[in-house]
């Protein structure tokens, strides 16, 4: 029997096989539009295909924005909410998505990243908070996490998030996935009264300098806690890695590929929630 610093050893060089071998199919081939078997091949050694997994998870925050609870709509909850958000389903919907707009280019310069010793270290840490949801007491462990951060440590994670989000986009396409559930679950017939989409983007405009800030403090208390067992120098070079204009590019594409399947994932949902009397009202 190997011992547990020899069975590590052991797992770390099966996975880095993988994802040579991985790497090897995502970058064979013409440098045009990327290939299905490569960018199946991307979505595991880039951890995206578990981020799109993830999304499953976001459901039960759903119900709230029309002020219910999971429990309302009773036991047909967990058959619908599986349905909607199966998670082969939703990774070829990604897969749909990226085929269109993702090149060779592209796929190679962030495979090759994600290969490397650190993209493997980084990938495993995000896999495993992708997966997990947070409850009050881990949400109060980050808090102290982030309260506790050295300056040179907050500035990596900040630099590094920022990079995550050059854009912006994150914040407004959360408001987006608002107005398309808010409306989508009007139309079936959940709020008992009709939603106007453009009023509801106004209204929430107005409170986005807040909305946006709170999304900070989030992202960095969920930062600090993801990458908690990862040194500084490890941040940095990741953030360094994420401000390349490529990889930019390719994080602008994956952001809007999730966001995207997180909106259709709610409109079908409300559309679904739809058709079942609210439990309360059994």
């Amino acid at each position: 029997m190997a011992s547990p610093t020899g069975a590590a050893r052991l797992r770390g060089l099966v996975a880095g096989l993988a994802c040579v071998a991985l790497l090897a199919s995502v970058v064979a081939g013409p440098a045009s539009a990327a290939g299905r078997d490569r960018l199946v091949a991307f979505l595991e050694v880039t951890g995206f295909g578990v981020a799109i997994d993830s999304i499953a998870l976001s459901a039960e925050d759903a119900p709230a924005m029309i002020g219910m609870t999971p429990r309302d709509f009773g036991p047909a909850w967990s058959r619908i909410t599986a349905e909607v958000f199966d998670t082969a389903l939703m990774r070829g919907m990604a897969l749909d998505m990226l085929e269109d707009t993702l090149d060779t280019g592209m796929l190679g310069h962030a495979a090759s990243f994600y290969a490397s010793d650190l993209g493997r270290r980084l990938v495993g840490v995000e896999n495993a908070a992708h997966m997990k949801r947070a409850d009050a007491a881990a949400r109060e462990a980050a808090d102290a996490r982030v309260a506790a951060l050295p300056p040179a440590r907050r500035a990596a994670l900040v630099r590094m998030n920022a990079a995550i989000d050059a854009g912006g986009m994150i914040e407004r396409a959360m408001r987006e996935i608002q107005v398309r559930f808010l409306v989508a679950a009007a139309g079936a017939g959940l709020t008992g009264h009709d939603v106007d989409a453009d009023t509801l983007r106004r209204l929430l405009a107005q409170g986005a300098g807040e909305a946006r800030a709170e999304m900070r403090d989030a992202a960095l208390a969920s930062a600090a806690q993801t990458y908690r067992s990862l040194p500084t120098d490890d941040l940095r070079a990741y953030a360094r890695a994420l401000e390349d204009p490529v990889m930019a590019r390719v994080y602008e594409l994956m952001n809007a590929v999730q966001f995207e399947i997180m909106a259709n994932r709610f409109e079908a949902l409300a559309a679904r929630l739809g058709e079942v009397p609210p439990a309360r009202d059994l």
